[in-house]
């Protein structure tokens, strides 16, 4: 069996005898996620001294971590030094753009990257900086302490993490789950039934003892009532780790044995597969070097649908079980695919033909670090990115950026309706185009908070969520948010007081894309 003693979320820090450090910067960043690099160079390119908190142990968030084959609305949205990166990798790999930009890359090459802005802008990075306190002086944060007891200082934070975890140990407001449709006048939002993607399309059996309700419920499928179709509700858009593959035999690691390994965690998807369904690969997009990027596909795959919901307001401890959780789920999933002997031959043929590269995530034996989370908390501000905005029929005036990938949320619960089982949550609705991405949503409201900027869980219902939340947007909004940091220091005002015509204007001196 592997070593996979590397692969974790969490471990608690280490006791030490040194005295706690204080690390003091005009702008104070958490998080090492494409919003939190972006935000750094462009605060250095502003004259100001920036730090990055990271949590875990490595840069670039999702970006540097599998999903290698961008997730991307309209390629023209994105500017600033968010297309830097991606012309950065142009020069890398040949450019699919006529400025030389290209969308897919290997992780680790994303990684380097990231590390070589880090170095040349001299913004320093501690990694496993796990925020345990915040401190406030009126509407103002004044410093985050982490449980190693080192402490960071300054003017100006950021959250540029998943989850929200500075701005909610900040007692700011934020939501987590759907909104039913009726909050922001949406169509979208809430539990949704009868999208025709990802969901079942063979009839099979939920139960144990198939044909027998008594007998219980398969791993997998959640015993809740289904509820009424656009009510809101406290569930997340499903997880998983997008899986870097190889089909290259000198570079591939057989699909290795989880720890704990059960098959029996996967009748259901040998159920459908049964049934005369086998899609659960299907969407693995090729990627430079033999490698790809795999994603969830179909009725069953590997979105461990419904065993995320805790995850965003849960601690630490807690996310680590739901972490390793996901890791067993994934890896099981292509471990049985790829041996268990009532999988037909073909099929487990064609799995074996991948494997994990053995030149990406070399202390994790190929598997990628950082669990995709896809959703976590979402501020709630003045300002609510909605449905609504992604149709046209709302426009922000503030625009910091643009986005225009598809209404997308991820099932959220696997039910039994009508004795037999079925995904719900599933959107798929693409925009009326690029969009605008208001200022006033990546603020807090004033009397909470006049010195915290939020790129990444920023103040959208959750279905507008699902179409700003992709890694390119979230690098623009980092960019952004810099700058008005900047923007306020010079001014001596808090964020939300910002001129936006002033802000506006350096933006777009600094490459924003800001209207279709």
């Amino acid at each position: 069996m592997a070593d996979f003693t590397q692969l974790y979320y969490y471990k608690p820090a280490s006791p030490h005898n040194r005295q706690p450090e204080l690390i003091q910067a005009d702008l104070v960043i958490y998080g090492g996620t494409p919003a939190g690099i972006a935000a750094a160079v462009q605060a250095k390119r502003m004259g100001l001294r920036a730090v990055i908190a990271e949590f875990g142990r490595h840069l670039g968030g999702m970006t540097a971590s599998g999903l290698g084959r961008t997730d991307i609305g309209n390629k023209t949205a994105i500017g600033g030094i968010a297309r830097e990166f991606y012309r950065e990798l142009g020069t890398i790999y040949g450019g699919e753009e006529p400025d030389g930009a290209a969308w897919a890359f290997e992780p680790h090459v994303a990684e380097r990257i990231f590390a070589a802005w880090m170095e040349r802008a001299e913004v320093p990075v501690r990694f496993e900086q796990h925020l345990a306190r915040v401190a406030k002086q009126g509407n103002r944060i004044v410093e985050m302490a982490m449980e190693d007891g080192t402490v960071y200082r300054g003017a100006m934070f950021l959250d540029a993490t998943y989850e929200g975890d500075l701005f909610a140990k900040a007692g700011v407001s934020y939501t987590v789950g759907r909104e039913s449709n009726s909050v922001y006048r949406e169509i979208l939002n809430g539990i949704q039934f009868g999208h025709p993607k990802h969901n079942f399309t063979a009839w099979v059996d939920p139960y144990m003892s198939e044909g027998k309700p008594d007998s219980g419920l398969l791993p997998g499928i959640m015993d809740v009532e289904p509820g009424v179709q656009g009510e809101g509700d406290r569930s997340v858009q499903a997880y998983n780790f997008r899986i870097c593959l190889t089909n290259v035999v000198s570079n591939r690691i057989p699909f290795p044995e989880p720890p704990n390994y059960e098959p029996s965690q996967f009748e259901l998807l040998l159920r459908y597969i049964r049934a005369g369904v086998w899609d659960a690969m299907q969407l693995n997009k090729l990627m430079p070097q033999g490698k790809s990027d795999l994603n969830n596909w179909g009725g069953v795959s590997t979105d461990h649908i419904g065993a995320n919901h805790a995850w965003p307001e849960a601690d630490y401890v807690t996310r680590e079980r739901i972490y390793q959780d996901h890791v067993h789920y994934n890896m099981g999933m292509l471990y049985f695919l790829a041996n268990d002997e009532r999988v037909p031959s073909a099929i487990r043929a064609a799995v074996r033909q991948w494997g994990l590269p053995a030149d990406e995530f070399r202390a994790t034996g190929g598997w990628p670090h950082q669990l995709y989370v896809r959703e976590g908390r979402r501020l709630v501000s003045d300002y609510v990115m909605t449905e609504r905005h992604c149709r046209r029929f709302e426009v922000a005036g503030d625009s910091i950026g643009l986005a225009a990938y598809t209404m997308d949320s991820h099932n959220c619960r696997r039910l039994v309706l009508d004795g037999r089982c079925i995904n719900e949550g599933n959107v798929e609705i693409n925009p009326t185009g690029p969009y605008p991405i208001s200022y006033r949503s990546i603020v807090p409201k004033a009397d909470e908070c006049a010195n915290l900027l939020v790129p990444v869980c920023l103040s959208a219902s959750h279905i507008a969520y699902g179409s700003i939340r992709m890694e390119p947007v979230f690098m623009v909004l980092g960019q952004s948010a810099a700058t008005a940091a900047a923007i306020a220091l010079e001014r001596s005002c808090g964020l939300q007081d910002v001129d936006y015509g002033e802000l506006r204007d350096r933006l777009l001196l600094d490459g924003q894309v800001l209207r279709a």
